[in-house]
Parts: C-alpha cells; sequence; structure tokens
C-alpha cells in the first residue's frame, strides 16, 4: 500500500509544525525559510569546499555529498506529482512553475557534480544540513504546487511578469552553468592550486556564478509570485552573497594582482 505524500505531511509535519491544515503549514515553513537565511549571516564562513573544516565530521566524497544533499529538491515534489492526489497540478502555470525549481536541482543533483574535477571531501555536518534544507525545500514547494495553490491558467498566462520571471530564471541559469563551466576548465590538467577566473562575467564579479543563481531564483518567484518562491529567493540571495563576499575577500588576499575593480556577487554594486 502507498502511503500518499499529503498523508505524510498530515501524520508527521502537522504535529511537528503545531498546524491543522496546509495553509498554516506552507506559511510557517515559508518564514522558516527567511528566518534561516538571516540566520545563516551569522556563520563565519560555510565549512565546505575551499572552506572545508574537519571538525564539523568525516568527509564525505564531493560528488556523492552533492548529488545526495540536493536531490530531495528534485524528488520530493517528484513524488508529489506521481503519488500525491494532485488538487491544484492540473495547470499549466502550476506544472511550468514547479517545474522550474525541480530543473534547477536536477542540474544540481545530476549534473553539476558529474562534471565536476576533484575537489576536497564535505564535511559530514555541512553536508547533513544542506541535504535537511533540500529536504524541507523539497516538501514546501512540492505541497504548494501540487496540493494547495491551483494558478487560472486563463488569467496568468497573460501576465507579463509571468515571461519576465521565466525568461530572468533562464538567463540566470545561463549565467550560473557557464561560470561554473569556466571555473572547472580553469585549472589544466595535473596543474593544482588556484587562478583568478577572467572572461565574461568574471570581469565584473568574484562570483557569477552565485549572482547567476540568485537571478534564477528571482525569476522562479516573480513568475510565480508564490510565498515560497519568494522565500526561497531571499534565502537564496542571502546566503550566496554571505558566501560570494567570502570567495572576494578570499581571492583579494590570495592574489596582490586581483582585480580591484570587480566586484563580489553584484555588478557595481556589492
Amino acid at each position: 500500500m502507498i502511503v500518499r505524500p499529503e498523508e505524510w505531511v498530515k501524520d508527521y509535519l502537522y504535529p511537528l509544525f503545531r498546524v491543522s491544515n496546509d495553509e498554516e503549514l506552507i506559511t510557517r515553513m515559508w518564514y522558516g525559510t527567511v528566518i534561516y537565511g538571516v540566520l545563516t549571516l551569522m556563520l563565519k564562513e560555510a565549512p565546505y569546499g575551499r572552506y572545508s573544516n574537519y571538525s564539523y565530521g568525516f568527509g564525505v566524497p564531493v560528488k556523492l555529498a552533492w548529488c545526495l544533499q540536493e536531490a530531495p529538491s528534485f524528488y520530493i515534489p517528484l513524488i508529489f506529482v506521481v503519488y500525491g492526489q494532485k488538487t491544484a497540478y492540473g495547470g499549466v502555470v502550476n506544472q511550468m512553475c514547479l517545474g522550474m525549481f525541480m530543473m534547477h536541482y536536477f542540474q544540481r543533483s545530476f549534473i553539476f557534480p558529474l562534471l565536476m574535477k576533484s575537489s576536497k571531501p564535505t564535511p559530514f555536518l555541512p553536508f547533513f544540513c544542506a541535504f535537511l534544507t533540500c529536504l524541507y525545500n523539497g516538501v514546501l514547494h512540492g505541497l504548494y504546487f501540487v496540493n494547495f495553490y491551483h494558478y487560472k491558467d486563463d488569467v496568468w498566462l497573460y501576465k507579463p511578469y509571468f515571461y519576465i520571471g521565466f525568461c530572468l530564471y533562464l538567463y540566470g541559469m545561463k549565467i550560473n552553468i557557464g561560470a561554473d563551466t569556466a571555473l572547472r576548465y580553469l585549472r589544466k590538467e595535473g596543474e593544482t592550486g588556484y587562478k583568478i577566473p577572467t572572461g565574461n562575467w568574471f570581469e565584473l564579479l568574484s562570483c557569477p556564478n552565485y549572482f547567476g543563481e540568485i537571478l534564477e531564483m528571482w525569476g522562479y518567484a516573480l513568475a510565480s509570485l508564490a510565498p515560497p518562491a519568494l522565500a526561497h529567493a531571499v534565502f537564496t540571495t542571502l546566503f550566496l552573497t554571505h558566501r560570494a563576499v567570502h570567495h572576494h575577500r578570499w581571492y583579494i588576499k590570495k592574489f596582490e594582482d586581483y582585480p580591484k575593480s570587480r566586484k563580489a556577487v553584484f555588478p557595481y554594486l556589492l
């Protein structure tokens, strides 16, 4: 017997969040997303990647870590689509909005890690926190677009901000993937150490990959105007901006000839 995801939500998440219906649960969860984003600003630096700190647990192979930690934000909405009641999911707008969320995490879970070159293992604690975060987001966004809020296609498909948001999402993804590709091929075969990235958006920013991901999430938020999507865009902006500032300072400290005109994550601003 298959347990429908909405039954699991009622049995486990309703008591956990002390709510009695989906609307209350979604509201508390998207509030939680924003609060979590603010709390990440208190971290000195997230201890993975170049800042890996193994006092936070044993190292998880980096490709495996990325695959496992990001996957719940793809699989959980997919479970809602396949096994849920789909009370809101029949329309094109619902499908496209959730599709944007799932497309991003499909790329982060199954394409980005497989293309990675060798890197430092991820300490267990930040890996596990990322897994729980993506699990949380998968439930929130899957529940909202599949079971809760139904967009009226004959109204929403005439809204200009739906198309502007969708185009912004695609452009952000292009910047994100392009910057990740440039970083991946920055070192030639057999080389070690760090180099200064150059070309395209790297002439303006230290972290155009983060800038692209922030644009993606704001495009998703604009296209849907969904509270979970807006909260996710806020969280992404806070977390990645904070990390980009650390990266930018690291580059300046490490390279005496680092370009002074570059900003960390937002062109000409920060």
